[in-house]
């Protein structure tokens, strides 16, 4: 063991009495440890509703959503039809057509988006066919039929097999230009989801794309909704798609489709993160109080040990080291803490929610390791930078200056 260590270490640790500046040190690494533990907790359950909000929305949303403009001709169309349909990462991919419509039930009217999806794909580009509680999404050719949510089912007082009224923009929109009354459709519901959002279930209804065509007045499709086989390939997959197309679509991934609420759970999480980082840096500046004043205590020990042939580099390291001992303990002893408290909460859900008014049992926690990686990293180069001023002091004292009052 290096000699530089071993003082390091007693100093840190000393045996021999209590000393006031052993206690800054103890109570250094006791704020080190609550610092890297809260954080390690409360960005676990960051992670945690992140993660069900993303399961939530890509659930119901495709991986990439293809939009045409009025640059798009028949023939970009048809040739990017082709291109998904030869493309080896693409799990499943949809035509759609959707719009606004008001729905008029004999309790109540209400405005939703509808949204038609090819009868085959359904299930395979939207959750709405596993988020089924009763009914089904294979729509007949023969008639118009949809599915609806179940909080906008409860709202119109319908049920499975009932009609319901549809009013389009597109009907509105010839009504008000003289050519036509407005068109009122009738649709039949064959199907009820349930999601766990309450959006989705009172504002989202599905249906066949032929029926979408009626309902819009759209001869051509919209859109494609698509699948990958890998959310991870989104990127690389809306960038050539971007690159060989141009502006004749819009290209939209998962994160683009909720990008303004995907980026405020970011900002939320940095926000947290910095703050709670206060914590470890007020333990910080505890130790560099408590080196500073290990310094003036120790000037005589430093001066005998200059005397004896120790270089400015050795009493650096003395002092380094001792910062970065009170970071390695801190960051260890909070890691394990912070750990501890989130395998509980996963194990036990001691800190429950109301399912009355929550979608989920308990506080969700999931961990990362590249927070379990970076917070105590963080820690310890915090608890490294503190000691370098001490550190610095000690090492340019005189051996004569050091002696000569002791």
């Amino acid at each position: 063991m290096k000699y530089t260590f071993f003082i390091a270490k007693r100093y840190l640790l000393a045996k021999k009495d209590a000393s006031f500046i052993t206690v800054i040190s103890l109570i250094s690494i006791f704020g080190v440890t609550i610092g890297v533990a809260a954080l390690i907790v409360v960005l676990s359950v960051f992670n945690g509703f992140n993660g069900l909000v993303s399961d939530i929305l890509i659930g119901f949303d495709p991986h990439v959503r293809v939009l045409t403009t009025k640059n798009a001709t028949s023939s970009d169309l048809k040739n990017l039809k082709t291109e998904l349909s030869s493309t080896n990462d693409i799990s499943a991919k949809s035509e759609f057509v959707s719009g606004k419509g008001m729905l008029v039930s004999k309790k109540t009217t209400k405005v939703i988006f509808i949204r038609g999806l090819e009868t085959e794909s359904i299930s395979k580009v939207s959750g709405v066919t596993s988020s089924l509680i009763i009914g089904t999404t294979k729509f007949t050719e023969e008639n118009d039929e949809i599915v609806i949510g179940y909080s906008l089912a409860d709202k119109l007082g319908i049920g499975v097999d009932d009609t319901v009224y549809v009013v389009t923009t597109a009907s509105v929109q010839n009504a008000l230009s003289g050519i036509a009354l407005p068109q009122l459709f009738v649709l039949k519901v064959v199907g009820i989801y349930e999601a766990r959002n309450k959006d989705y279930d009172g504002l989202y209804a599905f249906t066949s794309l032929a029926t979408a065509k009626q309902l819009f007045a759209s001869k051509n499709v919209q859109g494609f909704d698509i699948r990958l086989n890998s959310i991870n390939d989104t990127e690389s997959f809306v960038e050539t798609i971007r690159t060989r197309y141009g502006e004749r679509f819009i290209i939209q991934s998962w994160y683009d489709l909720h990008k303004d609420l995907y980026s405020v759970m970011q900002v939320e999480r940095w926000t947290a993160f910095i703050i709670l980082t206060l914590i470890i840096a007020v333990a910080s500046f505890n130790l560099l109080g408590s080196l500073t004043m290990t310094v003036i205590e120790k000037t005589r020990d430093i001066g005998i040990l200059k005397a004896m042939g120790a270089t400015q580099k050795d009493i650096l390291s003395i002092f380094r080291l001792e910062g970065i001992l009170v970071g390695i303990f801190g960051s260890l002893f909070g890691l394990g803490l912070g750990t501890l408290i989130c395998w509980m909460q996963i194990k036990f859900q001691f800190f429950a929610l109301d399912s009355n008014v929550y979608i989920i049992p308990a506080i969700p926690i999931e961990m990362r390791t590249s927070d379990l990686i970076l917070v105590p990293l963080s820690a310890l180069i915090l608890c490294s930078l503190a000691a370098y001023y001490p550190s610095k002091r000690a090492a340019q004292l005189q051996p004569s200056d050091a002696v000569r009052w002791e």
